[in-house]
């Protein structure tokens, strides 16, 4: 498959005795399961495989899936841990100076003085505000605000982010 993949769920666990699955969303759109039609699903590192939603709905803070072919407890406890994709190109365009967190996740992350700070490893939403790049390095993990007075440059091209170091973070 030459199409690149974006991560929006993980199947929880069996939910309902027809093969329905408890998706966790990992998308920052979650009211874009309701609407869902096919998705890629890759399980225990197999290559992913497209599937068809033929029901959604939501279940407290999850969604509940049902997806063609899975009509039994068993079959959809076999998809517990798998992830959710969907094609890059279906996602929304964002806004200039907005991304997507796996856009940032694996840039490089270096200071103003071209200090090299280490690699994104997450983007945490903490509700409270910008998210939270969790930045892992040799000096170990830091925590830097994705927002205007943190990040000063970010290079998809170049694979690099420029950050002001929070006053908490060591610049060794």
């Amino acid at each position: 498959m030459t199409t690149e993949l974006v991560i929006i769920g993980r199947v929880v666990k069996p939910q309902g005795r027809r093969g329905e699955v408890l998706v966790h969303p990992l998308s920052d759109r979650p009211e874009r399961f309701p609407t869902l039609e096919k998705a890629f699903l890759t399980c225990s590192g197999a290559s992913p495989r497209e599937v068809r939603v033929t029901s959604s709905w939501p279940h407290k803070s999850r969604h509940v899936l049902k997806l063609e072919g899975v009509d039994s407890i068993d079959e959809a406890e076999r998809l517990r841990g798998c992830e959710l994709g969907i094609a890059e190109k279906e996602l929304a365009p964002l806004p200039e100076g907005s991304f997507y967190h796996y856009q940032l996740k694996g840039l490089q992350v270096a200071d103003g003085g071209g200090g090299e700070v280490g690699v994104v490893e997450d983007v945490m939403e903490t509700g409270a505000g910008a998210p939270i790049l969790v930045v892992r390095g040799t000096q170990g993990e830091t925590l830097v605000p994705f927002a205007a007075d943190f990040v000063k440059t970010v290079d998809l091209a170049r694979a690099r982010i420029v950050i002001e170091r929070p006053e908490y973070a060591g610049a060794d």
